[in-house]
């Protein structure tokens, strides 16, 4: 028969038993999470810094193992599911610095902290220059791709990654036109094809259609740099369309001889000054000899062209002329505008 001493001793070695296990476990829990904090937030073995792109769908962490930004998968694992972390990594290019932490390249790719690649396509160039410009690019792959109708890809800054080509950025500039000119003439219709929209209605009376906003946005876009002119400016032709006067614009003779693929030598489009014997030209793109638009845009027009085009300064202005400012001088009549072009002629000589 077992004293009530013998049951009192044998409880009492269990418990220093469970005592002991409690505590030797919450000591090695101590260690083991002392010691993964310091595998957390140590210098990493990435000797120098690289650019590593991440896919949707990629094993991450044998990524990173394979580029020598982690030393072991099973830790940057554990990290990113105790840190609530692992579902939230975010795919994209990015650039790693050497000896980067577990804890510093699982924020980065929390945070989507990419490498961020741009390209900026300035307003007013045609199909041709701009071409040369993305396939003159260093970081985007060169592509010859069949260019679409003049004056359809928005002129702005686009974002793209290593590897993306030409096309890519073609691609987008062609996607916010569409998304441009479905808001800005407020268009419902489903169209498949970006060129589908050209002859949808858009404009005032004098601008019947799509075609028409965004051809003359390209010369409006071309005869002026000045943001806070662009309105007025699409107010003269406007008025002149109204009255069937041939709008008299430079640029479209410039495209009519060039069709698009202008001299870069920094002596203008031409590579030379317009002259006269210019003006007489046989095409349907000169408006000195054809009243009303010309067949299609000259260049691609950037948004705020587009909207002042839709929104035209009302005045009775007919004409206007450089002012050496980088600005116009507009006139009501011949006569106003002939005394500011011979203002105009004399600033020039002067400035030879």
């Amino acid at each position: 028969m077992v004293s009530g001493s013998g049951i009192a001793q044998a409880f009492k070695t269990l418990l220093n038993l469970f005592i002991f296990g409690i505590t030797t476990l919450a000591l090695l829990s101590a260690s083991f999470a002392i010691y993964f904090g310091y595998l957390y937030e140590k210098q990493g073995p990435l000797k120098a810094p690289i650019e590593i792109t991440i896919n949707s769908g990629d094993n991450i962490a044998a990524r990173l193992h394979d580029a020598g930004i982690i030393e072991n998968e099973l830790t940057f694992k554990i990290a990113a599911r105790l840190s609530n972390q692992s579902k939230k990594l975010q795919a994209g290019e990015y650039a790693v610095p050497a000896g980067i932490s577990i804890k510093s390249i699982l924020n980065q790719l929390v945070e989507g902290k990419t490498i961020q690649r741009q390209i900026t396509i300035r307003e007013g160039l045609t199909n041709h220059e701009i071409l040369l410009l993305l396939n003159g690019s260093k970081t985007l792959k060169p592509s010859q791709p069949q260019m679409g109708y003049e004056g359809l890809y928005l002129p702005d800054t686009y974002s793209f990654q290593k590897g993306d080509s030409t096309s890519d950025i073609l691609e987008q500039m062609r996607s916010a036109m569409e998304k441009t000119l479905f808001e800005q003439c407020k268009i419902e219709a489903q169209i498949t094809k970006l060129e589908d929209i050209l002859d949808y209605p858009c404009g005032t009376s004098h601008l019947k259609t799509v075609r028409d906003v965004i051809t003359l946005a390209s010369i409006v876009e071309k005869e002026t740099a000045q943001a806070d002119e662009r309105a007025k400016v699409a107010g003269v032709f406007i008025n002149r369309l109204r009255i069937n006067m041939p709008l008299q614009t430079d640029p479209t003779v410039i495209y009519a001889i060039t069709e698009g693929k202008h001299e870069n030598n920094g002596k203008g489009p031409l590579g030379r000054r317009l002259l006269k014997k210019d003006l007489e030209i046989d095409s349907p793109y000169n408006t000195y000899k054809n009243a009303g638009l010309p067949p299609g845009p000259i260049a691609n027009p950037g948004r705020a062209s587009i909207e002042a085009v839709l929104n035209p300064e009302e005045h009775k202005y007919l004409y206007f002329v450089a002012d050496g400012t980088g600005g116009h001088a507009f006139g009501k009549t011949l006569k106003e505008h002939n005394q500011n072009v011979s203002k105009w002629r004399k600033i020039r000589k002067n400035s030879n």
